[in-house]
């Protein structure tokens, strides 16, 4: 069993360009990334055509051929992977929807963003992304606590470690967010509701 540490070293030598570490570190973080990736799928449609395998290697593909991100540790790896595997979904919604024209989009639960969006339908992917990117340019730490504990999985205390803040305000951030986003993406909730 490797220690965390060297998982860290790792990191930080990818993080350098050294592209050979990539092979070394792929087996010591696959399992936690397949856990991610069923994570993430595990809210798409049942009939979804990405696995979660699909979804991971997708995500090392894009890894290894991308230009390499600072990596301090275990945390900003996979920061960097739930951002790239919600890139992976979004780019396979968007192809899914321009070859049917909109007929079956891609469709998420809401549940995870916020309590009173669990009782409401699913919306699109590429709803939740538009929604996501507005609220990044509101507010760009909001939107990256959604994206790394709503495609991340990532707790309340790695969340806030990966982005250098309190536990209070990811759970603060988390609340307002959640009403952004739902008020956004529900008909009817007073905001825009443009899930479909």
């Amino acid at each position: 069993m490797i220690a965390a540490h060297e998982v860290t070293d790792l990191l930080v030598r990818w993080g350098e360009g050294d592209r050979v570490v990539l092979t070394t570190l792929t087996p010591l973080v696959y399992a936690e990334l397949r856990r991610l990736a069923a994570r993430a799928l595990s809210r798409e449609r049942p009939d979804h055509t990405l696995q979660p395998t699909a979804l991971v290697h997708e995500a090392f593909l894009r890894l290894h051929g991308g230009r390499p991100s600072s990596c301090h540790d275990r945390l900003h790896f996979l920061s960097l992977a739930a951002r790239l595997m919600r890139c992976i979904l979004v780019d396979h919604a968007r192809s899914r929807k321009a070859v049917r024209r909109g007929a079956g989009a891609l469709k998420l639960p809401l549940d995870g963003i916020g309590e009173r969006a669990a009782e409401a339908s699913p919306v699109d992917l590429l709803d939740l992304d538009a929604a996501l990117s507005e609220l990044s340019a509101a507010d760009a730490r909001k939107a990256r606590v959604v994206e790394l504990r709503f495609f991340g999985g990532l707790s309340v205390e790695e969340t806030a470690d990966v982005l250098g803040v309190s536990m209070p305000t990811v759970i603060l951030d988390t609340r307002l967010a959640r009403a952004f986003l739902f008020d956004r993406l529900v008909p009817g909730s007073g905001g825009s509701g443009r899930a479909s």
